[in-house]
């Protein structure tokens, strides 16, 4: 009796200092400390807020030699600034001459942003992924994060300022990629851009996870034993008040007609870094993750005859070395090279 006790405090102790690395590691997370730059230009959400952003131009003044607009989203650790710089070396490396084309970087802060900056009460923040899902942010109002880019698209839908704007590309990698894949789902703001004949793709480049229209998975096994596998963001299930009103038969529609090219890198192939059953149930890595999401899309009753999947060979999870790609300048800009298509 004894010796089993003495087994059972052990296998607890154990168990205690597993837990508590594991905790400290969260803590310890690169996402749970503030950025170290916040974007300089400003936009108003519906009165509901301000979200700090990246312009390449000063979007206040008519810019009639504008022609495209390419909306770049961060990832996890809200990193604007270096996605400014990628999205700019990828305007550099297709041509262009900064007149044509506008480059955006929205950045979606967190609490701990706005207390590390001393920035105004209206600033949005939200939790420190929920806006990959389209939450509701934290402050000042509830504001989903697709709401924010409703907003930049109302504003490039805005003839007086874009006359002669034709396409938008909605881009981005890893949490902007996430993010990227349920905007082409749930995102009103692309019905602005058609009421002007406005073009609009989405680009979604090495996410670690995608929303789902049926309830099976790749890893079936984990699926299985995983409660709550099919919420959103990962299935259709528990959707937030921003898509809610709609049903998932009608979101599948609307996502079906949109133009979405998935970027992945071929070695995108560690362990993807949602952990998470809802996410193990999806495949081991972003690679398999994406290849096995784009199948199952593929193979439903309406098919996917406006999705591509482009393999970007040589790059693992590498947002600069993914956008700047002779695929990711193809996606983004429309340059010839690219030649990866499966």
């Amino acid at each position: 009796m004894f010796v089993m006790r003495a087994l059972i405090c052990l296998a607890a102790i154990a168990l205690a200092l597993v837990c508590g690395r594991a905790l400290a590691a969260e803590d310890d997370a690169p996402n749970n400390k503030p950025v170290k730059v916040v974007a300089d230009a400003r936009l108003p959400v519906g009165g509901q807020g301000t979200l700090p952003l990246y312009l390449s131009s000063d979007w206040s003044m008519p810019l009639p030699a504008i022609s495209r607009a390419i909306i770049v989203l961060h990832g996890r650790l809200r990193n604007a600034d270096e996605y400014y710089i990628s999205a700019h070396t990828a305007q550099v490396a297709a041509g262009d001459d900064g007149k044509s084309a506008l480059m955006i970087v929205p950045q979606f802060l967190a609490e701990v942003d706005i207390e590390a900056h001393k920035l105004p009460a209206d600033t949005l923040r939200w939790s420190l992924v929920g806006w990959e899902g389209g939450d509701a942010a934290l402050g000042p109002n509830p504001v989903s994060s697709f709401e924010a880019l409703d907003a930049i698209l109302a504003k490039l839908s805005d003839r007086r300022v874009f006359p002669n704007l034709k396409q938008v590309v909605v881009a981005g990698h890893s949490g902007g990629g996430q993010v990227a894949q349920r905007y082409a789902i749930a995102g009103k703001g692309e019905a602005m851009l058609s009421r002007q004949h406005i073009d609009i793709r989405y680009v979604v480049a090495n996410p670690s996870s995608y929303a789902y229209f049926s309830k099976e998975r790749p890893v079936a096994a984990i699926a299985a034993s995983c409660a709550g596998y099919d919420n959103w963001k990962y299935g259709m299930d528990g959707r937030p008040p921003y898509l809610a009103d709609v049903t998932p038969a009608a979101l599948e529609q609307r996502y079906v007609e949109r133009d979405v090219i998935y970027l992945l890198g071929t070695l995108d192939t560690k362990p993807a870094a949602d952990k998470s059953c809802m996410g193990e149930a999806q495949g081991p890595s972003r690679y398999a993750r994406g290849h096995a999401y784009a199948d199952a899309m593929a193979k439903r009753n309406q098919g996917t005859p406006n999705h591509r999947v482009w393999d970007v060979a040589g790059v693992g999870h590498d947002g600069d070395k993914m956008l700047t790609s002779k695929c990711g300048l193809a996606a983004l800009f429309d340059s010839p090279g690219c030649g990866a298509e499966r």
